[in-house]
């Protein structure tokens, strides 16, 4: 659950949103202070890290 910071805009939804968004560079800042990875990885504002977490490429789907 997103400890939303005071100066979050309300929202319908307990999750944090994207407040600054750089898709050139790979990552996301989040409103909770959290920097998200394309590669599923995170970076949280008290400095801890969450590897990212991929799917087995055993189970991925390929489209024809």
């Amino acid at each position: 659950m997103c400890a939303h910071r005071s100066s979050c805009p309300r929202t319908d939804s307990p999750a944090p949103h994207v407040v600054a968004a750089h898709p050139e560079q790979g990552w996301s800042l989040l409103c909770d202070g959290s920097i998200v990875f394309d590669d599923t990885g995170e970076l949280l504002p008290d400095g801890r890290v969450i590897a990212p977490h991929r799917a087995p490429a055993g189970r991925l789907v390929v489209a024809a």
